[in-house]
Protein backbone atom coordinates (compact mmCIF):
# COMPACT_ATOMS: atom_id res chain seq x y z
CA UNK A 1 0.00 0.00 0.00
CA UNK A 2 1.13 3.25 -0.76
CA UNK A 3 1.39 5.78 2.10
CA UNK A 4 2.32 9.07 1.77
CA UNK A 5 3.62 10.20 5.27
CA UNK A 6 4.49 14.14 4.71
CA UNK A 7 3.05 16.58 2.33
CA UNK A 8 4.23 20.17 2.31
CA UNK A 9 3.56 22.95 -0.21
CA UNK A 10 6.00 24.57 -2.55
CA UNK A 11 5.71 27.55 -4.24
CA UNK A 12 3.92 27.75 -7.48
CA UNK A 13 1.07 25.42 -6.93
CA UNK A 14 3.32 22.55 -6.03
CA UNK A 15 3.58 19.68 -3.74
CA UNK A 16 6.49 17.71 -1.94
CA UNK A 17 5.44 14.61 -0.86
CA UNK A 18 7.17 11.90 0.91
CA UNK A 19 6.14 8.33 1.29
CA UNK A 20 6.27 5.69 3.53
CA UNK A 21 8.45 3.39 1.26
CA UNK A 22 10.96 6.13 1.20
CA UNK A 23 10.07 7.79 -2.22
CA UNK A 24 10.33 11.34 -2.22
CA UNK A 25 9.26 13.85 -5.07
CA UNK A 26 7.56 17.17 -6.19
CA UNK A 27 4.00 17.03 -8.20
CA UNK A 28 3.13 20.71 -9.91
CA UNK A 29 -0.85 21.05 -10.00
CA UNK A 30 -0.58 24.38 -11.37
CA UNK A 31 -2.68 22.80 -14.17
CA UNK A 32 -5.90 22.20 -11.96
CA UNK A 33 -5.90 25.94 -10.81
CA UNK A 34 -9.32 27.55 -11.84
CA UNK A 35 -10.82 23.91 -13.36
CA UNK A 36 -14.38 22.87 -10.89
CA UNK A 37 -13.62 22.16 -7.60
CA UNK A 38 -9.91 23.11 -8.08
CA UNK A 39 -11.67 27.40 -8.13
CA UNK A 40 -10.83 27.26 -4.54
CA UNK A 41 -7.12 27.06 -5.36
CA UNK A 42 -7.30 31.01 -6.41
CA UNK A 43 -6.97 32.07 -3.20
CA UNK A 44 -4.10 30.29 -2.73
CA UNK A 45 -4.23 30.06 1.53
CA UNK A 46 -6.91 26.99 0.50
CA UNK A 47 -4.07 25.50 -1.27
CA UNK A 48 -1.79 26.04 1.47
CA UNK A 49 -4.21 23.67 3.60
CA UNK A 50 -3.24 20.66 2.07
CA UNK A 51 -3.11 17.97 4.66
CA UNK A 52 -2.92 13.88 4.51
CA UNK A 53 -6.32 12.77 4.61
CA UNK A 54 -8.11 9.83 6.85
CA UNK A 55 -8.27 7.48 3.14
CA UNK A 56 -4.36 8.82 2.71
CA UNK A 57 -5.57 10.72 0.01
CA UNK A 58 -3.77 14.30 -0.18
CA UNK A 59 -6.15 16.51 0.30
CA UNK A 60 -8.00 19.85 0.92
CA UNK A 61 -10.80 20.40 3.40
CA UNK A 62 -13.90 18.27 2.92
CA UNK A 63 -14.08 18.93 -0.92
CA UNK A 64 -10.81 18.68 -2.73
CA UNK A 65 -8.86 15.54 -2.35
CA UNK A 66 -6.16 13.76 -4.82
CA UNK A 67 -5.40 10.25 -5.14
CA UNK A 68 -2.40 9.39 -3.48
CA UNK A 69 -1.31 6.50 -5.66
CA UNK A 70 -2.00 8.35 -9.00
CA UNK A 71 0.05 11.09 -7.54
CA UNK A 72 3.01 8.16 -6.09
CA UNK A 73 2.84 7.03 -9.90
CA UNK A 74 3.42 10.96 -11.51
CA UNK A 75 6.41 10.95 -8.84
CA UNK A 76 8.22 7.99 -9.47
CA UNK A 77 7.16 7.59 -13.73
CA UNK A 78 6.19 4.02 -12.98
CA UNK A 79 2.61 2.54 -14.54
CA UNK A 80 0.20 0.49 -12.74
CA UNK A 81 1.27 -2.53 -12.95
CA UNK A 82 4.91 -1.90 -11.84
CA UNK A 83 3.21 -0.53 -8.52
CA UNK A 84 0.43 -3.10 -8.40
CA UNK A 85 2.21 -6.23 -9.38
CA UNK A 86 -1.71 -7.92 -8.86
CA UNK A 87 -2.75 -5.72 -12.14
CA UNK A 88 -0.25 -8.26 -14.04
CA UNK A 89 -0.84 -10.86 -12.66
CA UNK A 90 -5.27 -10.00 -13.42
CA UNK A 91 -4.08 -9.06 -17.13
CA UNK A 92 -2.58 -12.58 -17.82
CA UNK A 93 -6.11 -14.80 -16.41
CA UNK A 94 -8.51 -11.91 -18.31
Amino acid sequence: MLRPVEVRVLPGYRLWIRYADGVVGEVNLSHLVGLGVFAAWQDYHNFESVHIGPGRQIAWGEDIDLCADALYMQITGKQPQEVFPSLQAEAVYA
